[in-house]
This record gives structure tokens, sequence and C-alpha cells, in this order.
């Protein structure tokens, strides 16, 4: 526990020196590998760990997002209470999969989530005060004053999300090493012997899913505040699809991991854009480009490391140590 929390003392004081030499652009990226950070997380905990297949994560960031759009632009609330909204919201939608959950599993489990992820953006699309295509507009107000004028709202974005993904990550870390990690992996490894230990498998499947749920609640909170939009093309299934994609490659039973996997989808349209340049600048190039490059990468994954490059790392560590 000592070790962690240095750890991550070290990372927020990195963060924070690196906050201040950056431009606002790499600010926003930095905002948005906190985002990914935490979504990936969210997929470890209940994939990596607990054994259940979700392709629809994105839909419960959606839930996330357009709670918290929603509870600023109507109570104009404070930006603490927006996203324990949008968590507690999230986790609602996954206490209501994770009942379903209970009941099924690999690709019947993997559907049911695909579903949710593909009709959510056109049932927000039929309700006007969700903004339909066009979505809300919002903004989380400008930085503090005493954080000084020349305070850009990036670097405040920038804070708020790092801060954010330090503690949730830290929170998760410590709750996969507890009791409630092992008994998840018991549940993966084995469910049926874990039922014969006397582990009631439904309750910590459903559990599993709650949590995961509100962590990918708040990734999507975080990036509805980036975005200063929530709109169901923020929300599209290419999300899911890149929240799995990530998981896989970092890892998916690896939280050390995720950071990695973020990474790696905060620099794939870096990469798209600038081969879309030397070709011309063809707008089919740029846009279809990412999606392809994080496919071959996943394929490639696959191929050479099935565990992802995180979790190879970190077997490769425990045997040195060993």
């Amino acid at each position: 526990m000592r070790k962690r929390i240095i750890i991550f003392i070290a990372l927020g004081i990195f963060f924070y020196l690196v906050g201040n030499q950056v431009d606002d652009y790499r600010l926003y990226q930095g905002s948005i590998l906190a985002m990914y950070t935490i979504g990936l997380a969210s997929i470890v905990l209940l994939t990596g760990y607990s054994g259940q297949v979700s392709l629809g994560h994105g839909a419960f960031m959606a839930v996330g997002g357009y709670s918290a759009a929603l509870t600023l632009t109507t109570y104009d609330s404070p930006i603490w209470f927006v996203f324990l909204v949008a968590i507690l919201s999230a986790s609602f939608f996954g206490l209501i999969f994770g009942y379903a959950a209970a009941r099924l599993s690999g690709p019947y489990l993997a559907g049911t989530t695909l579903t949710f992820a593909v009709g959510l953006p056109a049932l927000a699309n039929q309700f006007e005060f969700l903004g339909g295509e066009q979505g809300i507009l919002f903004t989380v107000g400008s930085p503090p004053a005493w954080l000084g004028e020349e305070f850009s709202q990036d670097k405040w974005f920038f804070w708020v999300s790092a801060m954010l993904a330090l503690v949730f990550i830290f929170f998760t870390a410590n709750l996969l090493n507890s009791r409630f990690g092992r008994t998840w992996r018991a549940l993966r490894g084995n469910a049926v012997a874990a039922e014969l230990a006397g582990i009631e498998t439904g309750s910590w499947k459903v559990l599993a899913f709650v949590v995961s749920s509100g962590l990918a609640g708040l990734a999507g909170a975080m990036l509805s505040m980036v975005l200063s939009l929530v709109s169901p093309g923020a929300f599209a299934l290419t999300l899911s699809f890149s929240l799995v994609t990530g998981a896989v490659l970092a890892g998916v039973s690896s939280l050390p991991g995720v950071m990695l996997g973020a990474l790696i989808l905060v620099i794939v349209p870096e990469i798209a854009d600038l081969v879309s340049r030397q070709l011309g600048d063809s707008e089919k190039i740029a846009a279809y480009l990412p999606g392809f490059i994080v496919s071959g990468l996943l394929v490639l994954s696959v191929i050479f490391t099935p565990n992802g490059p995180g979790e190879n790392l970190r077997k490769h560590r425990h045997k040195k140590h060993a």
C-alpha cells in the first residue's frame, strides 16, 4: 500500500510539472489520455478480473456523459457533484445489465451489451431534452479565479482529468488487490468451483458490472467535459470497440497497462493525420485510417502477444524476481 501511494504521488507531481510545460493542445490530449485510462480500467475490472465480456461500454460512458451534461445545465451544479451523478447513473444501468450478466455468458453477454451500444444513440435522438442528433452544448465553467487569468481552460480540464484518473486508478488498484479482486479472479478462473467454495457467483458478477459501469460513466463525463458537448456521435459504437482494443493491447488483465493502452489510442489519430498529409491530405484517409491502424495493432497483438504487451511485461517481471 505504501509503495502504491508513493508511486501515485510521484505520478501526480510528474503530471503537474508536465502540465506547466506543454501547450494547450497537448493538455487536451492529456485529458483524453486520462479519460481513456479510466475507461480501460473499467474493461480490465469487468473482463480481465470477473471474466465478463462487454462490447458496449461506450454506452455506459454515454449515460455518464448525458447525466453530467443534464445535471450541469439544469441545476448548475458544482463539478464534483456532476461527476458523482455520472458515476451513480451509469452504475444504475450497470446494475440492470448486471442482473442479465448473472444469467448470460460469453457471446450472449457480449451481444447484449453490443445491442445497448447500438441502440442508445438512436434512443437519444427520440427525446428533445437530450438534444437529438446535435446533442447538448455546455461548459463546466472557467478555472477558479485564484489560479490566475493566464490559467487556460485546457490546463484546468487537464488538472481535473489527471486528478480523477489518479484517484480512481488508485481506488481500482486497491479494490482489485483486495478480497473483491481475488473473488472476481476465482469467478473468471472457474465459476463452478467458486460456487462450490461458497461464493454467490450471481451477486459478485452484478457487483463487478456495477463498479465497472460506474468507472465508464466517469470516463464519459470526463469526455463530455473536454468536448463541452454530449451527443450520439461522441459516443458512437467505435468508442466501445476502441476501449476493447485498447484493453487487449495493454493486457486485459493488467491494470498497470491501461495507461499504455490509453496512450496508443491517443497517438493513433496523430499517426493517421501525419500519414494523410503525406498522401495528399485526403479526408477519407484521415477518417478511416485510425480504425485501420487500431485494427492492425489488435491483430498483431493477438498473434504475437495474446495477453497484451502489458500483461507479458508483468509476467516477465515476476519471473525475473522469482
